[in-house]
């Protein structure tokens, strides 16, 4: 008996939609970057991208629980002496409300190439608005 593996071209991929409105930060996270890596399929494959794409819209109502309104803090280094740039969390809300879930998903991949081409599967939207209605996205249980 062998093992067969699934091949990238052989993967049938679906869309799912999210609405991250009060839903915890990490919780979603966590279940965006299981299906974008394909670990809710029964052919997943740690080395192949078996994943499917995501969108998740309403990204500034995201929940963050506890204080980390004021005391998480995102940093940015320019690659200049002293340019070590952190903003709390709740300046990032305000201005690109987005990139607090775009971070906490690409933080759960894999820091390798395919994580990278994993990362292209997800898509954030601040509003309830979207331009992938014509994949005809599933919603997404969570």
């Amino acid at each position: 008996m062998t093992t067969t593996f699934p091949k990238p071209l052989e993967v049938e991929r679906k869309w799912h939609i999210v609405d991250a409105t009060n839903q915890p930060l990490g919780r979603l996270a966590v279940r965006v970057a299981n299906v974008i890596r394909g670990k809710t399929k029964a052919e997943y494959t740690p080395h192949v991208d078996t994943g499917d794409f995501v969108i998740v819209v309403n990204a500034e109502k995201v929940k963050l629980t506890g204080s980390k309104e004021d005391q998480k803090i995102y940093k940015k280094y320019t690659g200049y002496t002293g340019g070590l740039k952190e903003v709390p969390a709740r300046k990032i809300r305000a201005t690109r409300p987005t990139m607090m879930v775009e971070q906490a998903v690409r933080g759960m991949l894999p820091k390798t190439r395919l994580g990278r081409q994993l990362g292209g599967k997800l898509h954030v939207y601040a509003g309830p608005d979207h331009p992938h209605a014509a994949q005809k996205p599933e919603p997404l249980s969570l």
